[in-house]
């Protein structure tokens, strides 16, 4: 057994964000050592290089005594229960009184200077997170974006000490670990299964979910699903729906065929005027706009760059319309919450059907929530992967589902299938690593084979 000196602040994982905490400790003069579970580290020796003076523990946590240590910080991927942390979650600093074991949002809360806007949910936080930037800059505020997206949230600080605001994508790892985020503006956006293996059941990935409303001023909800509404007060609370709006609820009314965005009574824009694709994304457009009025950006600089932005890579990302026919892909929608928010946002707005091309690996998923709308709205349903066999068994007849080797199979058949109107759309519903590197690789696949197509190139 090795024994964390006295004192000592110990980082575990040696990831990405576990990184960002070393060099955070490293520009506050604060001593600290490494763990990490495995025996060679990816950039050990870069590590060793950038923190002569650091000792790094490798191998199980088991093996180490942190009866005595200051504090423990564990990037996002590390559980907090994992063997050798047991107990440290519940322990308390006996001279600070705050709790031993923490992560990275709670250095960055206890360091930064500027008000911060957070974003979670199991889907489209990503979108969320980097529109709201975009209204920042159109609005002349300096804010700084990162978080689980992009930056790790202490090198932002580091990167840009005289930011006007802190705009954060936050995961259920990150916040699980976060005793207090005090945040002017938050979002929850949505909730489905997901990370249960780390969680243990929904119940559980809710409440680490919850903690973005610790001390939070404003905050916007999803009126649609009561899994994110707050279950402690916060001062300002608003709602956002797909629906017609209640009140002062943020939602969607349809005029004469024109679909606009509303607070209330109070007109935004209209739905048509966005490059965004889905009525999923119109409520993404709206938790935006509240977060930006309760922030107090200027309302027309928050519309125009609303209007500009057509989204992420592989999130609902039209990519082509050819002979009538619309190429959507969401090759991040890797569960079924996902998926289940593109078919219902993206049917929504179609004059003829949808085409679905799904499957991977699954996770274990349950993926009878999508037989209904499919029943509804599908043409075709077209199954590759690992877990295909899967997918089309939580499926009903009615759903006319095909099987086929691969993605490009896939593609060509629903290239056949599509009629105008109609809307092609990868959401697999599934992880991507039993054909492709990742869901970047399986989306860019899809992509090169639509432009192809669109250029006449023969497949």
């Amino acid at each position: 057994m090795v024994q964390v000196p006295q004192g000592m602040t110990v980082v575990v994982g040696l990831g990405i964000s576990g990184q960002a905490i070393c060099r955070h400790l490293s520009r506050n003069n604060i001593p600290f050592m490494v763990a990490d579970t495995r025996e060679t580290p990816p950039g050990l020796e870069a590590f060793h290089v950038a923190h002569p003076t650091v000792t790094v523990h490798c191998g199980p946590l088991a093996t180490l005594d942190f009866t005595y240590a200051h504090e423990v910080v564990i990037s996002p991927g590390v559980d907090p229960c994992s063997p050798g942390l047991n107990g440290l979650l519940s322990r308390r600093n006996e001279v600070t009184g705050e709790p031993v074991l923490i992560g990275e949002i709670a250095l960055f809360v206890r360091a930064v200077n500027a008000p911060i806007a957070a974003i979670t949910g199991s889907n489209a936080k990503s979108t969320v997170t980097t529109l709201l930037g975009e209204m920042a800059a159109a609005s002349g505020v300096y804010a700084a974006v990162g978080g689980n997206l992009g930056t790790p949230a202490l090198d932002l600080l580091a990167q840009h000490p005289n930011a006007d605001l802190y705009i954060l994508e936050l995961s259920s790892f990150q916040l699980e670990t976060t005793p207090y985020l005090g945040a002017a503006s938050v979002a929850f956006l949505n909730l489905c299964e997901d990370h249960l293996d780390r969680h243990g059941d929904i119940a559980g990935y809710q409440a680490a979910k919850q903690r973005i409303f610790l001390g939070a001023q404003h905050a916007i909800v999803n009126a649609d699903d009561r899994l994110t509404w707050p279950i402690d007060t916060v001062p300002a609370l608003e709602h956002f729906t797909q629906a017609q709006p209640m009140g002062e609820e943020w939602g969607l009314v349809n005029t004469g065929g024109e679909v606009l965005l509303v607070h209330g009574s109070d007109p935004w824009v209209s739905a048509k005027e966005l490059a965004m694709a889905g009525q999923h994304n119109y409520a993404n457009a709206l938790a935006a706009l509240a977060m930006g009025r309760a922030l107090g950006f200027s309302k027309q600089s928050m519309c125009e760059a609303l209007c500009a932005f057509k989204g992420l890579a592989h999130r609902s990302e039209v990519v082509a319309q050819i002979n009538g026919v619309t190429w959507v892909n969401d090759s991040k929608g890797t569960n079924v919450g996902a998926t289940l928010a593109a078919i219902n946002g993206i049917s929504a707005t179609l004059t003829g059907k949808l085409i679905l091309l799904a499957g991977g690996v699954g996770k274990g998923a349950d993926f009878t929530p999508l037989a209904a709308p499919l029943a509804e709205c599908a043409r075709g349903v077209l199954l590759f992967g690992a877990d295909a066999p899967r997918l089309s068994a939580a499926l009903s007849p009615s759903n006319q589902v095909h099987h086929v080797e691969d993605l490009y199979q896939a593609l060509a058949v629903a290239w056949q299938m599509a009629e105008p109107g109609d809307c092609v759309l990868l959401s697999p519903a599934c992880a991507s690593l039993d054909q492709f590197a990742n869901y970047q690789a399986r989306g860019e696949a899809f992509r090169e084979w639509v432009v192809n197509k669109q250029a006449g190139v023969n497949l």
